[in-house]
């Protein structure tokens, strides 16, 4: 076998870079890369084996070895920003579909992921955001009516939330999250385009403004396989 399984591995991601075999399609067979490359299937299988490991391909049941989708590599982790703003420094499009928005009475788990009091009123908003035609994230927000009461009218599919939070002189200064890895259930697979159980990136995000209010609490939920996180880390010195 000698090194020739790396040489054909190298030019099997050439052709995934160069874009001939797509994301999502499948490559030829074992068999076929045998013929083509005058070698043993192992040799192939060794291959083919490396550019799964390193992320490039996929195996699956009924439909072959097919070219793994690239993931966008998300920076919200480690700066604020929008959605859209962030997408578009990366050269891509983005579009906003808003599920629902409305005004309601927050329950337990909003008053005291807001602080709120008994009473107190929260707008629901809820949008599946597209990247490249593509749904990408689910994002339920909470936000105070009483800091807002001039959202009602505002229509956030075309409406960044992080302007409007500017313009209202609540700009998002510090925000808290909390990463998990769920399954996704039936209504998400749906609305995001996958098969019910793949994973997702599940966020509990909390935005503060500059005078400490809080001013959001999001739950998103991100395709696991079309999204990578960056996160900065720094030493502590004791």
């Amino acid at each position: 076998m000698s090194t020739l399984y790396l040489q054909i591995k190298d030019d099997i991601l050439k052709k995934i870079e160069s874009g001939q075999y797509k994301q999502d399609q499948t490559i030829p067979t074992e068999l076929e890369l045998a013929s083509y490359y005058q070698v043993s299937r192992p040799t192939i299988r060794h291959a083919i084996e490396l550019l799964v490991d390193q992320g490039y391909l996929e195996k699956r049941k009924k439909r072959g070895t097919i070219v793994c989708k690239r993931k966008l590599e998300q920076e919200f982790t480690r700066i604020i920003a929008s959605f859209d703003s962030q997408m578009h420094q990366k050269g891509l499009s983005t579009q906003t579909k808003v599920l629902s928005f409305h005004k309601e009475k927050a329950n337990l788990e909003i008053k005291e992921a807001l602080k709120l009091t008994n009473d107190d009123l929260v707008y629901k908003l809820v949008r599946l955001r597209y990247v490249d035609n593509q749904p990408n994230v689910l994002v339920t927000t909470y936000i105070p009516y009483n800091l807002f009461k001039e959202f009602k009218d505002i229509d956030f599919s075309h409406v960044s939330l992080y302007d409007m939070f500017n313009k209202f002189n609540h700009p998002v200064y510090k925000i808290s999250r909390l990463l998990e890895v769920i399954k996704a259930d039936e209504t998400v697979s749906d609305l995001l385009n996958i098969e019910k159980g793949s994973p997702i990136f599940y966020f509990h995000s909390y935005g503060k403004d500059n005078q400490q209010n809080l001013i959001e609490y999001s739950i998103s939920k991100y395709r696991g396989d079309l999204n990578s996180f960056l996160f900065d880390l720094s030493k502590i010195d004791n």
